[in-house]
Order: structure tokens, then C-alpha cells, then sequence
């Protein structure tokens, strides 16, 4: 990355989120040019000197002790996620060698097993860029039914759930508010991009979806970071119709991670998500003389064949 730091400018996206009043300090009334604190308020909330923030800020100094960092944190008023982005920022932006590729991201067996057991629960396996590695039956079907299911098992047509996000129609209907989905999944994506700095395919995956969508550009400007672990959803599937799940992160250390989708006992999105269910058991042969009606929900297929 060519001219000021990834540091620097998230210094500077956040600092310019703060105002005055947000942190008890007083503006007498002044008119100012710019939105947020001055760069000489933050240092001095901060209790460092301000040309040291402002060489921070441009760039011009990558050299900031774990004490400053926390400082500085405090000032910006950062939650605990905020605040590992901010110290994985700083190892980016100092000189480095090059790494090894990146292993491929593969599903291993135990979580294979994870998949059988929750059969009757949706669950998905993602890898650190979003990629879907595998899912099980109802997973595919609550998230992304209109796609091939054996998609994941191809690794070059693996589906990416950022991408989907934010450039497939079916998806974004899918969530009621989809603009908070669109900012979770980039702010979960700035932590990755930080602590993933020279995964080529990930830069690559972020260039594309700048291209593509002014709407993703938009809030990755915004410098926002976001860990998805645990957020409640309203759905609006093409099959069963409105339904509230919790998506939750299952993560075992470094590697793939387990997404899977609950719903209230006793609930109508419990028993939406029930009659889902039927539609990814296995179709059993029928006898071709006994007409079907094409709108039976139990039918199997994607959401384009019972379009």
C-alpha cells in the first residue's frame, strides 16, 4: 500500500467519527471545518504528544509501544475488537518479509462429522475470505438454496458469502435489514484483511468487491470492524417467508470456521425453518402417472426450480 498507512487512516476514520461533546470536551461554541476531533484533542486525551499522534496519523512513524496503542484506544473510545484490529494495523504497516502462500482451506473430518450431527440445524463452513467450503442440507437451503449444492465441493465455483452479499439479488432480499448485514460482513472482513495482510486472493476478493459494488466502497472507507460472532437476523426466505434466526460463529482456532442458524423453541420461525427441512430431503420416486402440484413446499429443489 502506496502513501499514508492502513494506520493512519483508520486514525483518522475514527478520529473523525468523535465529537467533542462525545467525550466531555468543550467547543465554546466554535464553528469547525472539519466533522470530530481535532488531531491535538485525541493526542491530548490520549496523553501523548501531538506531533507524535500526527506522525502516527500520516505514516510518518509505525513505531507505537503496546501502551501508547491501548492510549490511544481509550481515546478513540475502541471496543475489544477495535482495539486487535488497531494492534494487527501496526504489524501491517512495519517493513516485513515475505511469507509463505497460504495453505489451501480445507474441511477437515471432525468438522464433517460437526455437519452430519447438525443435520436438523442450518450450518455452513466458512473459510477465513467467506468462502463456503461445505454446508449441510438445511444450510444450503436457508442461505443460499438458488445455488448448486455441490457447489463447495469445486473450488473454483465455490460460492463467497461476501460476495453474495453484496452482489447477488437473492441474497440481499434475503435479509429484512440488509444494511446491517452488509456492514457486519465488512467489518468482519477488516479483521481478517489485518490479520491476513499478504493473502493475495483476500486483496484480490476486496478489489473486486470495490469495483463492483459503490456500496461496499462506501463502507470500507468507513473503517468500521465488526467480529461476527453472534447476531440475530430477520429472513425473509422465498419458501417458508419471514423468520428470526441467531447466527453464531463456531471457532476452533485458526482455520475454517462453523456458522450455524438457531431459532426460538416453540416459535413460527421454529417451525418455518421445519418446513425448510422438508424441501432438502432426498426426492423419492413417484409414480409419473399421479400429477404434482409444482407449489408443494416439500418438493426438493432450489429456490429457482420452485420458482
Amino acid at each position: 500500500m502506496t502513501g499514508k498507512s492502513q494506520l493512519g487512516d483508520f486514525l483518522q476514520a475514527r478520529r473523525s467519527q468523535l465529537r467533542p461533546e462525545d467525550v466531555g470536551m468543550p467547543t465554546y461554541g466554535e464553528r469547525r471545518r472539519v466533522p470530530g476531533l481535532r488531531r491535538e484533542e485525541l493526542a491530548l486525551l490520549a496523553g501523548v504528544s501531538a506531533s507524535y499522534y500526527t506522525r502516527l496519523e500520516q505514516g510518518q512513524s509505525l513505531s507505537a509501544s503496546p501502551e501508547v496503542l491501548d492510549a490511544i484506544a481509550g481515546a478513540l473510545r475502541l471496543d475489544e475488537s477495535e482495539r486487535r484490529y488497531l494492534r494487527d494495523l501496526v504489524r501491517v504497516d512495519r517493513p516485513r518479509t515475505r511469507g509463505r502462500r497460504p495453505a489451501p482451506e480445507r474441511v477437515t473430518e471432525a468438522t464433517a462429522q460437526l455437519l452430519d450431527v447438525l443435520a436438523g440445524v442450518p450450518a455452513i463452513v466458512l473459510g477465513r475470505r467467506g468462502d463456503v467450503l461445505a454446508w449441510n442440507g438445511l444450510g444450503h437451503a436457508l442461505f443460499a438454496g438458488h445455488l448448486d449444492p455441490g457447489a463447495p465441493d469445486r473450488p473454483a465455483r465455490r460460492p463467497n458469502m461476501a460476495a453474495l452479499v453484496f452482489l447477488d439479488s437473492h441474497t440481499r432480499d434475503l435479509y429484512a435489514d440488509w444494511p446491517g448485514k452488509a456492514r457486519a460482513v465488512v467489518g468482519n472482513l477488516r479483521l481478517v484483511a489485518a490479520r491476513h495482510p499478504q493473502d493475495t486472493a483476500l486483496h484480490a476478493l476486496l478489489g473486486e468487491l470495490s469495483a463492483k459494488s459503490g456500496e461496499f466502497a462506501s463502507l470500507w472507507a468507513d473503517h468500521r470492524v465488526k467480529a461476527c460472532t453472534v447476531a440475530t437476523y430477520e429472513m425473509r426466505h422465498p419458501l417458508v417467508g419471514p423468520l428470526t434466526v441467531v447466527q453464531q460463529t463456531l471457532s476452533h482456532g485458526p482455520g475454517p470456521t462453523t456458522v450455524v442458524a438457531t431459532t426460538e423453541p416453540g416459535s413460527a420461525s421454529r417451525a418455518a425453518l421445519a418446513l425448510l427441512a422438508q424441501s432438502t430431503v432426498p426426492t423419492i420416486p413417484t409414480d409419473p402417472t399421479i400429477p404434482t402440484d409444482p407449489t408443494d413446499p416439500t418438493r426438493t429443489g432450489s429456490w429457482a426450480s420452485t420458482a
